[in-house]
């Protein structure tokens, strides 16, 4: 059997666990994506963008099975003021969530949306078609032809409440995928959370379509779940003078590939993406991101910062394309890696494609060990070698958890990765 009858026969197998079982409004999109990943075929580790990372577990036909595993430690974002939604194994759960009614926001579940003029229906796979050039993304093409369910969110001013998509999981072979889109209007706002267990593999999309001086702040929390599979596309496009935010904290997991897709088309637009990773042992952990600079005068910054050990490894795929006319851009990325023994592995690839003469674009990729003279500093000053470990860890991510904007939400996240260190102390 050739190469090319082994993907056809792959996607056909996993293809045939599902069907389009909607109807009205999405079911062109759908058939469309359908047409899309069937071309494309599932991603191989020949493909340029997935030779660090095995899709294997992730495209297989069969269910993969993760074991459930308790947790005495309380579930991140608890306590603050929020509008949560609760998905047990990818199902809705009603009683679990709050009234979906806020001021500013309009919130529909992706399975009970009818009307054929619905107003998800210019964007439900549009953004995720825009990013399937110049790179291919099939499995996000899959989701979009066979979620089930999702959250369909419009936002129409300054939502003062974060809306929290809260995860949980009761099979320990549960295959999910959710699709979500948020359409975010002239000058309004929102801040999206995502954390909790989903499934032993999960697939998901999120389009986020960012208008004139509208703001997109996320914040999405993995782990609890250590054997966990995970493939999640965010695909964005910004408007004038709009701004958008992306942070994600990774902490368990057996492989986890995170794609950002962001489009500036709008002149004087922000677009910062942010990661931070602790992985131990069976850990693989892709950041996979493209941004693509079509207007003038826009900034975009990558911050990703992963510590390894015990044979972890992590990948970064990073890249800034700047097009024609494109004048002024300003476009940062950095990716850095802490090793904490030599059985780690760091593997990068930062790109810069440059079609325009004005601009300032800088990337930058290092990997390395624990600051051997900042370790002796605080030893010597009585702190314990552990402790200083950890506090030498937490200030190498720092940079990267910088970046979310709220000071609530980096003190919960500061919190849970502190807390992952200490549990997983050498």
């Amino acid at each position: 059997m050739t190469a090319m009858q082994a993907t056809t026969s792959e996607t056909d197998d996993l293809i045939a666990q599902h069907r389009i079982e909607a109807e009205g409004w999405s079911r062109t999109a759908r058939e469309d994506a359908l047409a899309r990943a069937t071309a494309m075929g599932l991603p191989q580790r020949r493909d340029e963008y997935w030779k660090y990372t095995r899709p294997d577990s992730l495209t297989a036909a069969e269910p993969v099975a993760a074991a459930l595993l308790k947790s005495d430690e309380a579930p991140l974002f608890d306590g603050m003021d929020r509008l949560k939604l609760v998905f047990v194994d990818g199902v809705f759960d009603a009683d679990a969530s709050d009234d979906l009614s806020q001021e500013g926001l309009e919130i529909e579940l992706l399975s009970r949306a009818e009307g054929d003029l619905h107003w998800a229906r210019d964007l439900y796979g549009t953004l995720e078609a825009r990013g399937q050039k110049p790179v291919e993304r099939p499995l996000a093409a899959v989701n979009t032809a066979f979620a089930k369910e999702g959250v369909l969110i419009r936002v129409t001013g300054k939502v003062s409440r974060p809306v929290n998509l809260i995860y949980r999981r009761n099979s320990d072979s549960s295959d999910v995928m959710l699709h979500y889109c948020v359409k975010v209007e002239k000058d309004a706002e929102v801040t999206v959370l995502e954390n909790g267990p989903a499934a032993a593999r999960l697939n998901t999309v999120m389009e986020v379509d960012v208008a004139d001086h509208g703001h997109f702040h996320h914040v999405r929390a993995q782990g609890r779940d250590h054997e966990r599979r995970a493939a999640t596309h965010v695909f964005a496009r910004l408007g004038e003078e709009s701004f958008f935010k992306s942070f994600t904290v990774t902490v368990n997991g057996a492989l986890t590939r995170n794609e950002c897709v962001i489009e500036l088309t709008g002149d004087d637009a922000n677009a910062h993406v942010a990661g931070a990773c602790v992985g131990d042992g069976d850990f693989h952990h892709d950041d996979t991101v493209f941004i693509t600079h079509d207007a003038v005068n826009c900034e975009s910054r990558q911050v990703f910062k992963k510590v390894l050990r015990n044979g972890a490894v992590g990948v970064f795929q990073g890249k800034i394309l700047v097009k024609d006319g494109a004048q002024k851009t300003d476009g940062y990325q950095i990716s850095q890696s802490l090793l904490l023994d030599e059985d780690s592995q760091f593997l990068a690839k930062p790109e810069l494609e440059i079609y325009a003469d004005d601009v300032a674009c800088s990337h930058g990729s290092t990997s390395g060990a624990i600051d051997e003279d900042a370790l002796f500093y605080l030893r010597a000053r009585g702190v314990e070698k552990h402790v200083a470990t950890d506090l030498l860890t937490l200030a190498f991510l720092a940079e990267a958890v910088e970046e979310i904007a709220a000071e609530e939400l980096r003190d919960a996240i500061n919190d849970r990765l502190a807390s992952w260190l200490e549990r997983h102390r050498g």
